[in-house]
Order: structure tokens, then C-alpha cells, then sequence
């Protein structure tokens, strides 16, 4: 038996329809949906099925609907199919379809919920990406968590997940991050310059001024010595030391995302460099390719709309035409100089993901990328037509709070609040929960002082304390005698789970791998934490009934048949749950502290 609830009925809903009407076209097919009912009080269930299919078998929807109930309400799992508006069905399933759902969980462990729909479609999850330039910071934080349970969520709805991490290791930034950590190798070896005399000299002034480049000059003075400098100590020219210190500053910045990464429990797949891409040659073979399908054309663009910047001025450029392809103006591939754009750049690192063989890119930028969206899916389109899929998944920015009040900025990093202080602040398993709380193009307050309290308000608390508490009933009753595997409990006969608040938690178990699947083709980890919380909710309820009414409570050794049912939805839940807290990458608790 399908372990899916909604499945099933989804599949006897189709076996009505074509016992009705025949063979269906898939067009109908793919746009019946079975969902929870909106109110128990209607039924289990709700489906469109024949708001769907009327029209096309010339029928009315309420007509359809009401011979389809007809036929439905003869399934053995089916008590009542009733017909709501205009041609909505309400399905009440018999309790015993809902009681199936448990040993259904038990017997799949951490797998239930786990789909096919991805049929192993390869898939890659580019997400932080961050410059190299500096300890990884709030902002990065909330894309890397999107982004590695985006991946967890996609795995187990069936693709062929690469997680990427791009590093932007070209470019001003990082030049503008070798000429700091010069400046702080200058002060290793003891040379007394200040920052507004060496901004002077650098090509875009001393940027990075974080003390987290102090021990990047140190290790550079101990391997070089004072072989970068001039022979006092002075300022050498660039083409003396600065691939040495920018390699070196890079490795060493690199090192420290890496070790930060991991810390939050985000271990990439793919490190890609920027850089050797553009060594490789690739971005002028991708402008020779678009130019030869006849993409590329040199050309003069509008002056930008709004307030026109000071140093604008008209001047041919290498463009693509990008507005053939939905963008709403052509976009430069060349700079003044004749070098490549960033943009440029950009679509040579996707017609490398093409190559490789994915067939959707799935690009987890901040939100201040938002205006870049519609050139790099005209960029795509443009490479590969309608095989591979790309979608942006944006992130806002987020606030951190304490006693109220913003955080102060880290003073190691110098101008914002790290990840690192964040983990060592709440721990890891809470920046992730949290992280997940809302959507990620909405803005977020990342309070400190409700991360660690143990309230409702509080989510991570919340559905944690549902899981430990699951734990303390199974341990509980273990140490009575109970059977409390798994495998055991998914024996037992549930008939006596008939109170509404152990229905309305099994209704919310059943809705689990339907709340994968629709997450998943959203690209919307955040669904997770929702269902979590919501599941959390529901099984708090049935255990404060328990301690209001003696013959809901969970252990009952005088009843062992209702206690041993009960024990297989408790189990289940706490099954349910760590599957759920798997894909969000957090670790359940086995008791509160």
C-alpha cells in the first residue's frame, strides 16, 4: 500500500473519473489536486477533480461531482464523499485509513516522506558564494542555511543534487583585499603607516580594515619575511608582490569560509573559482559562441532611467541582446577597457554548469542581486533554449536583536556581525532553525534573547521539546516493560485512536510527504519549519489533554492495548519530526536540559 495518504486517494479519485468517462487526457490528470479540507467539519479531504474535468467530458461540475461521490463512497477507505459549492469534493476517510498512515511511518523511518518526483534529475544549488574577502557574516549566513536545506529538500523529493559554492576570487574586490592584507604584512614587519597614507596609495583605498587580516599579514611576514618590501620597509611596486599576496590572502580567506561553513554544518560539493574559469579561456569562448548565433552586437545603450550618474556618457559597448530573450535592455559583455563585464563572466560559470549536465540551476543570491535575475535568465535561455531551468531563489537581509536593540558590529570583523559570533551566541542548530522561520524574501529580526527562550514564541524550543518529549514517553515506557521499537510499534492495532486531537495529529503526520513534494517544486525550505511547528502544535495539544483527561494520557498500564496505540503515534511523531529537522539539517534533542 502507498504509504501517502493523499496518493491514495488521489488514485482512487482518478480510478473514479475513468470509470466515469473514460481514458483521461494528462493535461486533466496533472491538474487534479487533493488536498487537507480547509475545516475538519467538512471531511479529511478536499479535490477539484471536477472543477478540473467537467468541461471537457461536457458535463457540469456539481454533476460530475456528484457521480463521482457515488462512486467513491463504495472505496473501503472512504466513509463519506460530499459535494461543497459549485463542484468542490469533501472526502471523510474511515479510521482505519488514517490509523494505516502510523505503521506506514514506522516501517519507513526517516524515509517517510522521501518522492520520486525528481525521477533523478540532476540538479545544481549554487548558494553563498560569497566575495573572499572576509569572515562570513549575517547576510551569508541566512543564503547558506537556504540554500543546504534546499538541497536536503530536493534530495529527498528524488533529484540529483551538487551543491556549489562560486568563489568571486576576480575583480576589484579582491584586489582591493590584496592591497589590505599588504598593508597589514607592512605592519608585521614594522612599518608604521596609517591607513589614510597607504589608502592613497592602494588603486581603490584601503577597504578591509577588519582586524581579521592581522594574522593574514603575520604569516605572510613569516613566510616572505621582509622580501615583499622595499629594502626600509616601504611600499614595493605592485608587480613585486601582488599575485604572492593576493593568492595568499585569498587561500587564507577561503580557509576561514570553509572552517565557517562547516561550523553551521554546510559542506559544498563544488568549490568553482572565478578566476581559473577565466584563465581557461571560457569567457571569450562564450562570447564567441553567443556572438556567432548572432547574440552579440556593439551598440550604444539608453542612459540608465532616474537620476543620471555624473560619470555616465553615451560610448559603444559590446552588448548581448538580452531583450530578445525577456530582459528589458541589452546588457554590456565588454568594459571600456575592452576586459570582460562581470556579467560576462557570469554566464561563462552557467554554460559551464550546462555542460556539465544539469538540467536546473538553481542560483541562491541576496536580495540585492534581485535586479540581475532577468539578464541571467535571458543569458540562459540564450545558451540553452528550454533544456535547462534556471531559478533564483532571493534572500533578504537580516536584522540581529538583543534586549531589543540592533547588535553591535563585530570588532574583529570591523563593520558587521559574523556567523561565527552568531553560532558561538545561540549554536549552530538554532541560527539553522531559525534561519528557516520565514521566507526568504522577507525581511528578518533575528532575535537573540527568543532564540534561547523556552516559550511557544520560541519555534526551535517548541518543536524541539515535542520531539524530547516523544522521547520521554517511549523511554518511559520502555522502562515499564512496552515494546518501543519501531518495528514492534508498527504492529500494533490502533483501532482505539479515535479521540479528535490523535486524529487531528495523524491527519497532520499524513500530510508530511505532500508537504515535501509541494516544498519542493516551490524550492521553499521554509515549508519545513511551518509544518514542523504546526505538527509541534498538535501534539502538545493531545499531551496537554492527557494530563486534563486520565484516559487520553500516553502510558496507561492497566490498558495496555490503548497504551501500545498510543505509543505508535507517539513514535511516528517523533519519527515525522527528525525527518523533518533532517532536511533543515538540525539535530533533534533527546531530552531538554
Amino acid at each position: 500500500m502507498n504509504a501517502d495518504l493523499f496518493a491514495r486517494m488521489h488514485a482512487h479519485i482518478i480510478a473514479a473519473l475513468e470509470a466515469e468517462a473514460g481514458t483521461l487526457d494528462a493535461g486533466i490528470r496533472a491538474r487534479i489536486e487533493v488536498s487537507p479540507a480547509r475545516e475538519t467539519a467538512h471531511g479529511d479531504m478536499a479535490s477539484n477533480v471536477a472543477m478540473v474535468a467537467a468541461k471537457a467530458l461536457g458535463q457540469t461540475p456539481r454533476g460530475l461531482a456528484e457521480a463521482l461521490a457515488r462512486r467513491l463512497r463504495d472505496a473501503p477507505e472512504i466513509a463519506a464523499a460530499e459535494i461543497a459549492g459549485p463542484g468542490f469534493l469533501n472526502i471523510r476517510l474511515r479510521p482505519a485509513a488514517l490509523h494505516a498512515v502510523i505503521p506506514a511511518i514506522l516501517a519507513a523511518g526517516e524515509a517517510y516522506g522521501d518522492s520520486e518526483i525528481g525521477t533523478g534529475q540532476r540538479v545544481n544549488v549554487e548558494y553563498v558564494s560569497a566575495n573572499p574577502t572576509g569572515p562570513m557574516h549575517i547576510g551569508h549566513c541566512r543564503g547558506a542555511v537556504v540554500g543546504d536545506a534546499l538541497a536536503n529538500l530536493l534530495a529527498k523529493a528524488g533529484f540529483d543534487v551538487t551543491r556549489e559554492y562560486y568563489i568571486n576570487d576576480a575583480g576589484a574586490q579582491v584586489t582591493a583585499l590584496a592591497w589590505a592584507a599588504y598593508w597589514r604584512y607592512l605592519q608585521a614587519i614594522g612599518t608604521e603607516i596609517a591607513p589614510e597614507d597607504f589608502a592613497r596609495e592602494a588603486p581603490s583605498g584601503l577597504q578591509y580594515q577588519g582586524d581579521y587580516l592581522i594574522p593574514v599579514g603575520a604569516a605572510l611576514a613569516e613566510r616572505f619575511g621582509r622580501g615583499l618590501a622595499t629594502a626600509d620597509g616601504g611600499i614595493a611596486p605592485p608587480e613585486h608582490w601582488f599575485e604572492t599576496v593576493r593568492d595568499f590572502a585569498i587561500a587564507a580567506m577561503m580557509a576561514g569560509i570553509r572552517e565557517d561553513l562547516s561550523l553551521l554544518g554546510v559542506r559544498p560539493d563544488v568549490f568553482a573559482s572565478e578566476r581559473a574559469l577565466v584563465a581557461s579561456g571560457a569567457v571569450e569562448a562564450v562570447i564567441a559562441r553567443l556572438a556567432q548565433a548572432g547574440l552579440i552586437y556593439d551598440g550604444v545603450l539608453a542612459p540608465p532611467k532616474g537620476k543620471l550618474p555624473e560619470d555616465w556618457e553615451p560610448r559603444e559597448q559590446t552588448l548581448f541582446r538580452a531583450t530578445q530573450f525577456g530582459d528589458d535592455v541589452d546588457r554590456p559583455l565588454r568594459k571600456s577597457d575592452g576586459s570582460a563585464t562581470y556579467f560576462a563572466n557570469d554566464i561563462a560559470y552557467h554554460a559551464d554548469k550546462v555542460g556539465r549536465g544539469f538540467a536546473t540551476l538553481i542560483d541562491v543570491w541576496g536580495a540585492d542581486h534581485g535586479g540581475y535575475v532577468a539578464r541571467m535568465k535571458a543569458a540562459i535561455r540564450a545558451l540553452a533554449g528550454e533544456r535547462v531551468t534556471l531559478a533564483v531563489v532571493l534572500c533578504q537581509i537580516v536584522h540581529v536583536l538583543k534586549g531589543g536593540q540592533p547588535v553591535r558590529m563585530s570588532k574583529r570583523a570591523g563593520s558587521f556581525v559574523t556567523l561565527r559570533d552568531l553560532i558561538e551566541e545561540v549554536g549552530r542548530d538554532v541560527v539553522r532553525f531559525i534561519m528557516l522561520t520565514r521566507k526568504s524574501d522577507a525581511q528578518m529580526e533575528f532575535d537573540l534573547d527568543q532564540a534561547v527562550a523556552e516559550t511557544r514564541e520560541n519555534p526551535v524550543f517548541y518543536v524541539q521539546y515535542a520531539h524530547a518529549r516523544c522521547r520521554s514517553v517511549l523511554r518511559h515506557a520502555a522502562e515499564l516493560g512496552f515494546a518501543t521499537t519501531e518495528k514492534a510499534l508498527a504492529a500494533i492495532p490502533l483501532d482505539s485512536l479515535e479521540d479528535e486531537a490523535e486524529l487531528a495529529l495523524i491527519r497532520r503526520l499524513a500530510g508530511w510527504p505532500r508537504l515535501v513534494e509541494g516544498a519542493a517544486r516551490a524550492f521553499e525550505p521554509h515549508r519545513i519549519a511551518f509544518f514542523l511547528y504546526d505538527l509541534a502544535g498538535d501534539f502538545h495539544i493531545l499531551w496537554n489533554r492527557g494530563r486534563d483527561t486520565a484516559t487520553l494520557r500516553f502510558i496507561q498500564p492497566e490498558r495496555p492495548a490503548e497504551t501500545k496505540a498510543r505509543l505508535a503515534l507517539v513514535a511516528a511523531t517523533a519519527v515525522v519530526i527528525r525527518s523533518g529537522l533532517a532536511v533543515m539539517g538540525v539535530v533533534p534533542v533527546e531530552e531538554m536540559r
